[in-house]
């Protein structure tokens, strides 16, 4: 029975919720139950970290292919019972190795092995959902409205990111009163989501009629209809959708010669960051001393404060992105964003380096701390606006492909981010990370500045008038092709 377009969008998000919570909070938790049944040592949590990002970076492309060729309810479904059984199979293990503290090293590193390996299960079936949802799901509930598109991706993320924030605190609280009861309590809520999620996703797959339809139809263009802007901005089919890519490098092809590959690049190298309050970041604030002649520390109680005020932000980027894309779409809005997180960050390091090399090192900590604050409502706008230009050029039979080579890419820079942590370990060496991850950031925003001199001829946008002023003086095509492009995608004159 179909659904109306409200409560469609409620089952999606009670969905989405469940899976993003259940993700979040064992990401967080798994490493506190880790180090727990190893004490004393950082390399079995190292161990099971690598084991998962490295899992995302060698397969989550072939995970995009399953999506593609797949059903979509099967695909959601799939994802949904492979990530909870891996969740309650290494919860056990894990409260095998909290009771039984006689077993042999053998037998206790067996089990942390076994235990990376369904970490890895989890995260590309955690890859799988996000996709196939994310990208692929809200393009149809949307039903070609990009409003309605932009306000479904605000919020899903928005719900991403509560759920980044409230499930490991919840965990923590639990395992800090005790561990066992917050294990069981991550084994009991993946034992039971998994029926609410199951019958959730299937009310808005059967509510919605298009989603029972194949991808590759969804694809056609009508017989008598001339080749859109889309169309022409595409690679030839027989080179990126038929048949599908067989080989990891052909994946990488197909994902290289896509017309959003420098914004899907862009986005990915602001993984390579360690100014994101996460535990990089935090552990160096940990290690500085209070401020003299104030009551001002880096304790944990402000950190966490400072935490959720970051979160703040980033949250209100879910709600203002949707009304600065629909003011002046989503290119232009990626491009203002890119630019308001590089500026906050080229600030709060400058001063970070000027009052390191002048003051202490508590002190040059504030300018750094409070941009990266603003900062992050700059990234997330970024990532909406990238998004919906990704969902509306990508073709549907190719989105898991090409997001899941995204991710693969995204993890990449990631692990690079925390290799420059390790070759400067020290916290009188944190000054060449965040130099960095600053540059990560001017490179992401040429990058996307490259993508929209390619799409809209100019960078500037000086008025209608100078527009037509220009042509005449230069006849310029560029310009004359930008005014009639879409108002989706480029934007319309506020």
């Amino acid at each position: 029975m179909p659904l109306s377009q409200s409560v469609a969008h409620r089952y999606l998000y009670l969905s989405h919720f469940l899976s993003t919570w259940n993700s979040r909070a064992f990401e967080f938790g798994a490493v506190l139950f880790i180090s727990s049944a190893f004490p004393g040592s950082l390399l079995p949590t190292s161990v099971y970290a690598l084991a998962r990002a490295l899992s995302a970076i060698l397969f989550a492309p072939f995970v995009g292919k399953y999506i593609d060729t797949h059903d979509r309810l099967h695909v959601v479904r799939l994802s949904i019972l492979s990530q909870r059984l891996a969740v309650a199979v290494s919860c056990v293990i894990i409260y095998l190795l909290l009771v039984e503290q006689t077993w042999s090293a053998t037998v206790r590193w067996s089990c942390l092995a076994a235990i990376s390996l369904l970490a890895c299960a989890e995260k590309l079936s955690s890859v799988m959902n996000l996709v196939s949802v994310e990208r692929d799901w809200v393009v149809v509930v949307s039903n070609g409205n990009d409003d309605i598109l932009s306000g479904l991706n605000a919020q899903m993320r928005r719900i991403d990111l509560v759920c980044k924030l409230v499930g490991p605190l919840a965990i923590a609280l639990v395992a800090g009163y005790s561990t066992t009861i917050a294990l069981f309590a991550t084994l009991g809520i993946n034992i039971t989501s998994p029926f609410i999620e199951y019958y959730t996703i299937a009310k808005v797959y059967f509510g919605i009629p298009d989603l029972q339809r194949s991808r590759a139809l969804a694809d056609e263009q009508p017989e008598e209809s001339g080749p859109s802007e889309q169309d022409a901005l595409l690679p030839p089919q027989d080179e990126l959708s038929s048949p599908a890519p067989q080989t990891y490098w052909k994946n990488i092809q197909a994902y290289v010669r896509s017309p959003v590959f420098l914004p899907s690049l862009a986005t990915s190298f602001l993984y390579f960051t360690v100014l994101n309050f996460s535990g990089q970041m935090v552990t160096y604030l940990l290690t500085l001393p209070p401020i003299s002649g104030t009551l001002f520390s880096y304790n944990s109680a402000t950190i966490g404060l400072l935490r959720t005020l970051s979160v703040v932000f980033e949250v209100g980027a879910t709600f203002l992105c949707p009304i600065l894309i629909s003011r002046v779409g989503p290119i232009r809005a990626g491009l203002w964003a890119i630019n308001e997180q590089l500026l906050s960050l080229v600030i709060g390091t400058s001063l970070f380096l000027y009052y390191l090399k002048n003051g202490s090192s508590s002190i040059a900590a504030l300018p750094l701390v409070f941009a990266v604050i603003p900062s992050r409502m700059g990234l997330w706008s970024f990532d909406l606006s990238v998004q919906l230009q990704i969902q509306q050029i990508v073709p549907r039979s190719q989105m898991g492909s090409f997001s899941a080579m995204e991710t693969a890419l995204q993890n990449t820079f990631e692990l690079l981010s925390y290799a420059s942590t390790i070759v400067w370990s020290r916290p009188d060496q944190f000054q060449y990370p965040v130099v960095m991850s600053c540059c990560a950031v001017a490179c992401a925003a040429i990058l996307y500045a490259r993508y929209v001199r390619q799409r809209r001829g100019h960078l500037l946008h000086l008025g209608p008038c100078m527009d037509i002023k220009m042509d005449e003086i230069c006849n310029s095509d560029e310009q004359s092709e930008d005014r009639s492009r879409s108002p989706s995608l480029s934007g319309h004159y506020p």
